[in-house]
């Protein structure tokens, strides 16, 4: 629905028009309106506003409910400012705001994340605010400018989900910056600039393809919680613990051999996530992080723990997924290599797991090929794999005979069915059983007779 209303048009709406709730464009310049009204927040699906040249003096903080305005002409109003909830206008694409004696824009104006174009012509502006939070996340950037190193005021970046290969050594300039979210990229390497962003306190850069981290990283002593999930790391770099402030890390699915023994510098070291990796053992020196509270090892390839393990206060080891308990009894061993007294359970040593496995779970594993396809629900209905014992290897021309079969598991459905027709067979079996009962009796009293006689 498109509405024009132009000319001599009163300042007092009728209560019906605000109930034109589909409208989506409305034009209403070069009238005499001196208010507009709350109820604007009914246009829901408004995406075209032009008020232009009235003389509206405010705006209702409500407008903010007009969550698909892409086009705003404000122009020529007596307005001095913009409502404080304004910026919430997050489809905004087009603002023009010209002429309208406006002293100062909203602090937070840098939230219309997709404001492409903004007039702001012959008004009594002073200065212009800083962009402290500059948020690109879901977009198609392939790169970010070499120029975002001079917003020096920014202190949170958010350029998550994009396709970005790389971060401009720029970044470094940042100074301010305390958040930086780059998860869901293309990135391979983290600018070695990232040690001068020593106010940072939150770093994700998951679900990338990182496979290493600057050393300068240990610089960034305000780094509270660190995130590389789903990356290709091999090894961490031994300044990772001068990180005095880390708390939280988490570096699951990776394919980390070791941790650095320094990791134990990390003294206010909370929780500690390397899941997925292929750890065959944990340095001894993790003790000294002894703030640390949950350890979840799942999923790697350890032989043993070190026995210092026991002078942390964990309140959770995971050794396992299916772990049932977050923590478990250990026993002292001797390692028959090194002669050092280590910890051992029931859990250990881990299996190795292939990265098919680690990835995608036991069940893909045990399928020919490993990977899923796209086949793979075609499959499902006929798909068989099987299990072998380590002694049928010297006994080949058994294998069908001492092969287990697995089949898929059936559906609900098909249970049921299933159970019916099992209590079936198990009824008629009875009733078999009760009908030869029957017989013997009546057989074993002929022979009584027959004897008798």
């Amino acid at each position: 629905v498109i509405n024009y209303f132009r000319s001599s048009f009163s300042e007092q709406f009728s209560e019906p028009f605000f109930n034109l709730t589909k409208l989506r464009k409305l034009g209403l310049s070069d009238n005499e309106i001196q208010r507009l009204p709350g109820d604007i927040a009914n246009f829901n699906q408004l995406v075209e506003l032009d008020i232009s040249r009235n003389d509206i003096m405010e705006l209702p903080e409500s407008i903010s409910y007009c969550k698909t305005l892409q086009v705003a002409d404000f122009s020529g109003n007596p307005l001095t400012r913009l409502p404080e909830s304004f910026p919430e206008l997050q489809s905004l694409t087009c603002l023009s705001i010209n002429d309208i004696s406006l002293q100062a824009l909203p602090d937070n104006i840098g939230n219309l994340c997709n404001l492409v174009s903004l007039e702001l012509r012959e008004n009594l502006l002073t200065y212009l605010p800083d962009l402290k939070d500059l948020w690109l996340d879901g977009n198609q950037l392939s790169e970010i400018p070499p120029e975002l190193g001079s917003m020096r005021s920014l202190t949170c970046l958010d350029v998550s989900e994009n396709k970005l290969e790389h971060l401009p050594e720029e970044m470094g300039s940042l100074l301010s910056l305390t958040d930086l979210l780059v998860s869901q990229n293309l990135v391979d390497v983290l600018p070695e600039g990232l040690g001068k962003l020593r106010r940072l306190s939150i770093l994700k850069a998951d679900q990338n393809r990182l496979v290493q981290l600057p050393e300068s990283i240990g610089n960034c002593e305000s780094l509270t919680e660190l995130v590389l999930t789903e990356n290709q790391l091999v090894n961490l770099p031994r300044s990772i613990g001068k990180l005095k402030k880390l708390s939280n890390f988490n570096c699951d699915r990776n394919r980390l051999t070791s941790l650095p023994k320094e990791i134990g510098g990390c003294c206010s070291l909370n929780v500690l996530c390397v899941r997925e990796n292929r750890l065959a053992r944990i340095p001894p020196e993790l003790s000294q992080a002894t703030e640390l509270h949950v350890l979840n090892v799942s999923g790697n390839r350890l032989l043993y723990l070190p026995l210092t393990l026991t002078s942390l206060r964990l309140k959770a080891l995971w050794l396992s997924e299916n772990q049932s308990q977050p923590l478990l009894t250990f026993q002292t061993d001797v390692d028959p290599e090194s002669g050092e007294k280590v910890l051992t359970c029931v859990l250990l040593p881990q299996q190795p797991c292939s990265d098919n496995l680690a990835r995608c779970g036991a069940l893909e594993s045990l399928v020919e090929g490993g990977m899923l396809d796209d086949t793979w629900d075609d499959k499902t209905p006929n798909r068989m794999s099987t299990i072998r014992f380590m002694e049928d290897d010297d006994d080949d021309e058994d294998d069908e005979e001492r092969t287990l079969l697995r089949r898929a598991t059936p559906h609900p459905g098909e249970l049921k069915n299933m159970k019916k027709v099992a209590e079936s067979i198990r009824k008629d079996m009875n009733a078999a059983k009760g009908l030869d009962s029957n017989k013997n009796e009546v057989n074993n009293a002929v022979d009584r007779v027959t004897t008798s006689v």
